[in-house]
């Protein structure tokens, strides 16, 4: 009865947003657009201006195509993927017309009509941040809505088929398939024949131990197949014939052909004025996802022996509730955005939305603790990379701080163990899905290549914010050795930094770095909290008194006329100090309004069409650094003007990926890296509005 009555309640709150929201939606064209985004393997994106433009890639750019089609009273169209290359689909299959696409929070919406049809397709991956049991769920919704234009009676059938590509690493591994039947669905099932987990780590690669799930509702009346020609069939009879190819195992794809396809057919009937609807789940199920210091873990949601079949049972089950929850939760979000930061940064926030968690894996340790591990895509592989924490930890602290605790926990872990000997912080815990040690730089052999100030402050600024947002100090406390010395060796070593690498390693090695000094005072002075937090009074009032008069030193040290230097040694430079965005995080108040007043009038000096460039040296920037910049402007036109410029760098990129973090100011060009979690820095404006953090709040704190 209670959830009948909260479905009841969601549909209505829904209804009256809905049509605000829509008042303030605009035109957009995304760089690519998330599909299916889940976690770092099961991530598939559409990279063009329409979805019948291209075939459907993993965010590496790998192929996985899904491709979708149509039957319009025996005339057949594409609605995804691009024109079918099969010997059995020589004629051309003209796409339908795309009128709209919107991306939001949670859903990808798309709209297309053809004679006489309109077509309303959504991709819905239910990623709420305080609900952790759905959230790592590895389910994706598609959904789809026809209805007539002309007033008159359409029959309509509809296709989606799906590659064996979904599920391979590469083209020439072998597949197997079959079927199967859980409360509610009906289930086409593919993976690879060898099934070797966890057998690889790595950048720029696909998954290919588990099994990839096409599950239809039982209510749908679809005819199913395992079969290489389903689209043929589908074309020519706008049916499916239940017959499945046998011969398995094959390559999933090869020069003499392709395994098996997943397909479905659905038969609409005679589609008039009233909608009709239809929906399937898209899954890939792997029994252990990381391997942590030797051990192997599972998906969060097997922490307690669940099976995929009641997984999946579950996800069907819950589906409408958790549809209208996320149509509320759009709202809600892309509302709240438009209120802190206006119509272009509450766009970047629902394009980011997914991307930001999909480049992540929640896992449960052996005694249920949650693991939140991130993947550095498209730069190193690595895995729980602090310097990738640390520039999407707002999204954490905002959504649901027991997330960014997720991410701390096995480092912070790995940190305590003797083998780390270091008297800085680590930087890595290995490449992914291996957690098993540091691989960066030297690695656990040397210092060469680390980056100790960097990750020593990046960790000690988020475990103050943690505590700060959780207001108590456990976690802090448990961790207080290293975070002492971590501590120490920034009071050491953290006021002029020796010739180390930053987050921005792309830049090189720089000494005396005036932003990463930047960090080490902030981290000094969150540490002084930490101390107090955890009841260590003295402890909190010699590192108050450190850290009180460097603020002085360093504008002494870092002036350069009318702005601040890229290097204490270096005059006629500058950057970004994007790093003092904690200092209004954590209430520090370490250093005056006037330094940041002072860097804005020189930044708006060098403003370049599509942003502001991270320093002097190159016309190159980070997306992420640029938002923290906007928010340390006491000038709402100057935020506003610096983001825009970012919505209109991402409307005209040329570079078609996942939306990238590193991308050249005046081309628009990506210089690197896309489909990174580091995007989640742009919810830094939000953070900062009291009323919106406490909303968000309350939501974490009811699992809701």
């Amino acid at each position: 009865m209670s959830t009948m009555r909260n479905f009841l309640v969601l549909s209505v709150m829904v209804c009256l947003l809905s049509p605000l929201f829509a008042q303030e939606a605009t035109s957009h064209r995304a760089p690519a657009v998330p599909l299916i985004a889940n976690d770092p393997y099961f991530s598939v994106w559409s990279m063009a201006d329409r979805l019948t433009d291209a075939p459907t890639k993993h965010w590496s750019e790998a192929s996985q195509p899904m491709t979708g089609l149509i039957r319009i009273d025996g005339r057949v169209f594409r609605w995804m993927g691009s024109q079918p290359r099969r010997r059995e689909l020589i004629a051309q299959i003209e796409p339908m017309q795309q009128e709209s696409v919107e991306v939001l929070p949670l859903h990808s919406r798309y709209r297309f009509t053809a004679a006489g049809i309109a077509l309303e397709v959504s991709f819905f991956t239910p990623l709420f941040p305080a609900d952790m049991d759905v959230l790592s769920r590895p389910v994706t919704y598609l959904s789809w809505k026809t209805q007539s234009t002309d007033g008159a009676q359409h029959r309509v059938e509809l296709l989606l088929d799906v590659s064996p590509q979904i599920a391979v690493n590469e083209g020439a591994q072998p597949v197997t398939w079959g079927r199967s039947h859980v409360e509610g669905l009906s289930l086409l099932n593919l993976g690879t024949r060898d099934q070797a987990t966890l057998h690889q780590s790595g950048d720029r690669m696909r998954i290919d131990w588990g099994y990839f799930h096409l599950a239809v509702p039982d209510a749908a009346g679809a005819r199913n197949e395992l079969s290489s020609d389903a689209m043929a069939q589908f074309a020519e009879t706008g049916t499916l014939k239940d017959v499945d190819d046998i011969e398995m195992p094959r390559a999933a794809v090869s020069s003499k052909g392709e395994a098996a396809h997943l397909a479905v057919a659905m038969q609409l009937g005679s589609v008039g004025s009233s909608p009709v609807e239809r929906h399937t789940l898209l899954a890939y199920t792997e029994g252990y996802a990381i391997q942590y210091l030797g051990r192997q873990l599972r998906p969060y949601w097997q922490r307690n022996g669940m099976t995929e079949s009641a997984m999946l049972a579950a996800a069907e089950r819950d589906y409408p509730l958790l549809e209208v929850k996320g149509k509320k939760f759009d709202a809600d979000l892309s509302a709240d955005m438009l209120k802190v930061g206006g119509a272009d940064y509450a766009y970047l926030a629902s394009l980011l939305f997914r991307q930001t968690l999909a480049a992540h894996k929640l896992v449960a340790d052996l005694d249920g603790t949650p693991m939140l591990f991130s993947k550095e895509n498209d730069s190193n592989g690595c895995i729980d990379t602090v310097d990738v924490t640390y520039p999407s930890s707002p999204f954490f602290l905002l959504f649901n701080p027991q997330l960014l605790k997720a991410q701390l926990e096995p480092l912070m872990r790995y940190a305590a163990l003797p083998r780390w000997r270091f008297p800085f912080a680590p930087h890595d815990l290995g490449t992914y899905p291996l957690a098993d040690g540091q691989v960066y730089g030297g690695g656990e052999v040397n210092e060469v290549d680390q980056m100790p100030v960097e990750e020593s402050g990046n960790l000690i600024l988020m475990i103050a914010a943690l505590g700060r947002s959780e207001g108590n100090w456990e976690f802090a406390r448990r961790y207080m050795p290293q975070l002492t010395q971590w501590a120490a060796y920034l009071e050491t070593k953290g006021m002029d930094p020796e010739n180390q690498l930053s987050t921005d390693d792309f830049a090189g090695h720089l000494a005396h770095n005036t932003n990463l000094s930047i960090k080490a005072i902030e981290a000094l002075g969150a540490f002084a909290k930490i101390a107090r937090g955890v009841g260590d009074v003295k402890l909190a009032e010699r590192y108050e008194k450190v850290v009180r008069p460097l603020p002085a030193t360093w504008e002494k040290m870092a002036r350069d006329g009318d702005h601040y230097k890229l290097a204490f040694d270096q005059p006629g430079t500058w950057s970004q100090k994007y790093n003092l965005v904690w200092d209004r995080i954590l209430d520090l108040n370490l250093f005056p309004a006037s330094v940041m007043q002072t860097e804005w009038a020189f930044y708006e000096k060098h403003l370049e069409v599509y942003g502001l460039p991270l320093d002097h040296r190159k016309t190159f920037t980070k997306l992420d650094w640029e938002v923290w910049t906007a928010t340390l402007s006491k000038d709402p036109k100057q935020f506003h003007d610096l983001v825009h410029r970012l919505v209109v760098w991402s409307d005209a990129t040329p570079s078609r990926v996942p939306t990238t973090d590193w991308y050249d100011t005046i081309s628009g060009r990506q210089m690197g890296f896309q489909a990174r979690s580091v995007v989640g820095g742009i919810f830094v404006k939000a953070l900062l509005d009291p009323q919106v953090v406490s909303k968000w709040k309350l939501q974490a704190g009811k699992g809701d």
